[in-house]
């Protein structure tokens, strides 16, 4: 098991046992949000600029949702809510409240029953399993800190513009995660020789009769590689419904998209899964960081998988006009996708020269790294800033963004433009 995933054999605390076994769980409830009416847009008055190149950028802030508050609605139906930029400069672990939704179908449960709730276990396997949450929270405990990042995190700035949510960058968030190991349920289940796949299933469905399931799966490999995680627990507290309670797989290091949320069956396959959403979607060209130029076909593709390095300032809002300092601090976070940070440089002439940072404590090589640095702003007017992060594999952050027609695995140096007065 990897030093970062650490085992808990202790139990968690009583308050999070108690709210785990506390009964039915609601979704949503309150803001007139009813089991029938659960997706109605409600009345919102604040709106925030994503300032977005490709189209309508302005997004209104809703509180409508149980469990979150102050989030940028980029649609009800199902709920796919954005995370503020401020939040993650408020520290590098994103609370619950305001950590960012992201569903498939809009079929979801609005309530889950703890009791009668059942993770299956089957296929090629030995023993096939009916685990309750009661058996999962005996089980040993491992605990990792992990960025969880929407494979379209800012689509939203694609040029040309692409079709599909039009995040900014906040369909990521960070969290410590609490469950149990997969590689210990599978092999309580015995995988058999010949297994080539494990496939994960959730509890939410398609809304209508003939559409694909949700699914998604790991090599067996990498599903037993003690990093992947069962988790029931995030950032301390029992996981929100809206984040998949009771019960989400965690794959650190790769894309949200294999982060099922309400985990409820796994299937362990003897050959390769061609479901529709490994087979035809979320694929990526198979090229260097996903790239194509624009209107190119007939490229080889591969499904989505690893997250690749970025940094993003938070410290100062894009578009913003901020007091003049010869001395300007910049700060934010970093991500080193699949492995740790290394480092961050800033730069405000384009690229040609950077400046280090300092970095925060390592909280884990999965999670999000505080970075601080200054620049020294020749005078007032407009200024352009970068923030570039190398990880410890020695990839670093293009200066040319990636393009793809999916608008996946934005890979290049962002920029945010301030007006010093």
């Amino acid at each position: 098991m990897s030093a970062l995933a650490r085992t808990r054999p202790e139990s968690p605390p009583e308050d999070l046992t108690d709210d785990i076994h506390s009964g039915r769980r609601r979704f949503l409830a309150g803001a007139g949000l009813t089991a029938l009416g659960l997706f109605a847009s409600p009345a919102l008055a604040q709106t925030v600029d994503l300032r977005l190149p490709g189209g309508p950028s302005a997004r209104p802030l809703t509180d409508a949702f149980a469990g979150k508050r102050g989030m940028i609605l980029q649609r009800s139906r199902p709920p796919l809510l954005e995370t503020p930029m401020e939040v993650f400069n408020a520290g590098v672990f994103t609370p619950n409240d305001k950590f960012f939704v992201r569903w498939h179908w809009a079929v979801i449960p609005t309530s889950v029953d703890v009791t009668t709730f059942r993770l299956t276990v089957r296929g090629h396997v030995g023993r096939p399993l009916s685990l309750t949450l009661a058996d999962l929270l005996a089980m040993p405990r491992v605990e990792l800190a992990a960025v969880n990042q929407c494979s379209g995190n800012s689509r939203g700035l694609f040029q040309p513009r692409v079709p599909g949510g039009q995040w900014r960058h906040g369909a990521m968030g960070n969290a410590r995660w609490m469950g149990v190991s997969l590689r210990h349920v599978l092999d309580l289940a015995g995988v058999r020789p010949g297994a080539l796949a494990v496939r994960f299933n959730g509890l939410d469905q398609p809304v209508v009769d003939g559409a694909p399931d949700f699914m998604k799966s790991l090599s067996v490999d990498h599903a037993r590689d003690g990093e992947v995680m069962i988790a029931f627990a995030m950032n301390g507290e029992q996981l929100p419904l809206l984040n998949g309670f009771p019960l989400r797989l965690i794959v650190p290091g790769w894309y949200s998209t294999y982060w099922i949320k309400m985990l409820s069956d796994i299937e362990v396959l003897a050959q390769p899964d061609d479901n529709y959403w490994m087979a035809t979607a979320y694929r990526i060209p198979a090229t260097p960081l996903a790239n194509v130029e624009p209107g190119a076909t007939g490229f080889p593709t591969t499904p989505i998988n690893r997250m690749v390095p970025r940094a993003w300032i938070t410290n100062m809002a894009d578009g913003a006009s901020i007091p003049f300092r010869p001395v300007l601090p910049v700060g934010g976070v970093a991500m080193g996708g699949d492995c740790g940070v290394a480092k961050v440089e800033l730069s405000l002439d384009n690229g040609r020269t950077w400046a280090a940072t300092t970095l925060g404590p390592d909280e884990g090589k999965y999670g999000f790294r505080r970075f601080d640095g200054v620049v020294q702003p020749g005078g007032r007017g407009q200024l352009k800033l970068m923030a570039r992060c190398t990880n410890t594999a020695g990839a670093s952050q293009p200066l040319t963004q990636n393009w793809n027609p999916a608008g996946f695995m934005r890979a290049g140096v962002e920029t945010t433009a301030v007006g010093l007065v």
